[in-house]
């Protein structure tokens, strides 16, 4: 018999978090985070929920990589042409959310965005592998398209057109974006439900600390 979805429970009780241990900088707090979540192996650390809000209002959620902790915020990589750099265009405001199962924690991020300079995105452009850099250029990300083998057929014609090369210039609607964080909330999951939550929210140039009820 198939179990119901509503009859699905995990007991939580591997850790605590408690506001007066925490780091007072929530970037700190969240690098120590992340180490922890590299070191207990969890599959694709950087894997993280982003959240945009279309013209219409509409929210989308998608899951993308962290590719690096910059300038005190969270930067991501992605066609600038896509949905989401479309959102982003529109409402420069995106939530991110971590959840890392084997430690039983979540981090919830608010915050604006902004696109990294062209240097920078073409500087980690070059230095993904090969593979990855023929892909950006291949795919019209988010468009629809009548079959797969329009895309095998852009793929030969990009390999052809790079060939011999080993770092491609970068596609002009390819770029990174950087997300300014107003809010942090550090989640760690407890017994009974009682979970424990802290959330980081920015003041002028500094972060107030505030424990919440679950």
């Amino acid at each position: 018999m198939k179990q119901a979805i509503s009859d699905l429970r995990k007991e939580y009780s591997k850790h605590t978090l408690d506001s007066d241990t925490v780091d007072r900088d929530p970037i700190k707090q969240f690098s120590t985070w992340f180490e922890e979540a590299v070191k207990a192996e969890t599959p694709e650390p950087n894997a993280m929920s982003l959240a945009t809000v279309n013209h219409q209002g509409l929210p989308s959620c998608r899951i993308v990589l962290l590719k690096g902790i910059e300038d005190g915020g969270f930067v991501f990589f992605t066609n600038y042409a896509s949905d989401k750099g479309e959102d982003l265009e529109h409402k420069p405001v995106a939530a991110l959310t971590f959840f890392w199962s084997e430690l039983e924690r979540q981090v919830r991020i608010q915050g604006t965005v902004r696109k990294v300079s062209k240097e920078a995105s073409t500087a980690y452009f070059q230095s993904r592998p090969r593979d990855s850099q023929i892909g950006a250029w291949v795919s019209p990300q988010s468009t629809p398209i009548s079959n797969r083998a329009i895309l095998e057929e852009r793929r030969k014609s990009i390999e052809e057109k790079f060939s011999g090369q080993e770092k491609l210039p970068k596609p002009e609607q390819w770029g990174g974006y950087h997300v300014a964080p107003l809010l942090i909330e550090f989640w760690q999951g407890r017994p009974s439900r009682l979970h424990d939550r802290i959330v980081y929210v920015r003041n002028g140039d500094q972060w107030d600390i505030r424990r919440l009820a679950p």
